[in-house]
């Protein structure tokens, strides 16, 4: 049977462009294949530009985000070494223990859900005892704050560590600058704001990171997220570009990520950052008109991740059900805001005004057949 049609508002996937999905439906060929591998090189270049850095080694990894974030983690430490994490949520829990199952000393500064680390504290922390990476979720989609980078890489970097950053909600939905912020390793996802099926991690590695791989004393714990295997294939650069077999790339998903890559460069990298900043305000005065509110303090909260908190008294899944029954999919809260909290996911072509007043009207719906009034 045919899966429903759903408008999918929560925190990913997002409704792909109807012309992401028609190039993935494109002709199957092989993953050596002239064409493929011209495709394979402008996806790095598009992704290079979307990601605002030169670094060569920029690869959408086959897998989904966590696949790309493994990818920073067992690449960058080795057995031993020091990492210092910030945590602000579940996924940088899950940073965490990534770096934790790499074999390194893992040193966390955490804050309560919702809130956002002070720079000061990485500088307190690297002052303390240094460490060779240090690395945060931009983000964090679980609790919908947005941590500032770039004043924590320039401090990282002034005491010797590398940055890695996830960037898995974050990258085509707002500003993300590797180049200018001094990031030297970052990962995302290819189906929030870039608007692609899931299933692919695309990476950035800099100079700086790309000397750490080089150098390591051991080789990586994984073969298949092994970076210097993975630019045998994917290209490394010079004159002759021999290209070696590493794994069956995912054609078909390469196809649907190099055309909404495309798309997103056609609209505008700021043009597209506005209009989900655009998005989120309309979403913010929809829900005060509504007598809802946002959970995140206004001063950090993401355009394309909107956290609601539930109202005293109404039941989070019988909302979330009453929602999917209208055909939208908003999602539940993570650890301690589940049952507090509904994400709500503005990403992508779903940044959009009209889609948010359906949205909101079916919310309005529901609300009010549970009883709920403000």
């Amino acid at each position: 049977s045919s899966p429903p049609e759903r408008l999918l508002m929560g925190p990913g996937p997002s409704n792909p462009d109807p012309r992401v999905l028609e190039a993935m439906a494109r002709p199957m060929v092989g993953h050596l294949d002239p064409y493929f591998l011209q495709i394979m090189d402008e996806t790095m270049q598009m992704l290079r530009e979307v990601y605002r850095t030169r670094n060569h080694h920029t690869i959408p990894m086959s897998g989904t985000g966590p696949s790309g974030l493994e990818t920073i983690v067992l690449n960058l430490l080795e057995p031993g070494d020091d990492a210092v994490i910030g945590v602000i949520g579940y996924f940088g829990q899950r940073l965490r223990e990534m770096a934790e199952r790499a074999g390194a000393t893992v040193r966390a500064i955490e804050v309560p859900f919702g809130e956002i680390i002070p720079a000061e504290r990485f500088s307190e922390e690297l002052s303390r005892k240094p460490a060779k990476l240090v690395a945060m979720v931009h983000a964090e989609t679980s609790t919908g704050a947005a941590q500032p980078i770039a004043e924590i890489a320039g401090i990282a970097r002034r005491h010797g560590a590398l940055t890695a950053v996830d960037c898995v909600t974050s990258l085509g939905g707002m500003p993300v600058e590797i180049d200018a912020w001094g990031i030297d390793a970052a990962g995302s996802c290819s189906q929030k704001c870039i608007g692609a099926p899931p299933g692919l991690g695309p990476v950035t590695f800099g100079p700086r990171a790309m000397e750490a791989v080089r150098n390591r004393a051991s080789k990586p714990s994984t073969w298949y997220l092994d970076l210097r295997l993975l630019f045998q294939y994917w290209g490394e650069t010079g004159a002759d570009r021999q290209r070696a077999f590493h794994h069956t790339a995912p054609v078909s998903s390469i196809y649907a990520f190099h055309e909404a890559l495309r798309l997103i460069l056609a609209e505008g990298l700021e043009a597209r950052w506005e209009r989900h900043r655009q998005a989120h305000q309309t979403l913010a005065q929809g829900l005060d008109r509504l007598g809802l509110g946002l959970f995140t303090p206004a001063a950090h909260r993401l355009p394309m991740l909107n956290v609601i908190a539930i109202p005293e008294g109404v039941d989070d899944g019988a909302v979330r059900a009453g929602m999917l029954e209208r055909g939208i999919e908003i999602s539940g809260g993570f650890g301690p805001l589940k049952g507090r909290t509904w994400r709500v996911g503005l990403m992508g072509v779903n940044a959009d005004a009209e889609r948010i007043e359906r949205l909101l009207g079916a919310l309005e719906e529901v609300l009010h057949a549970q009883g709920w009034r403000s």
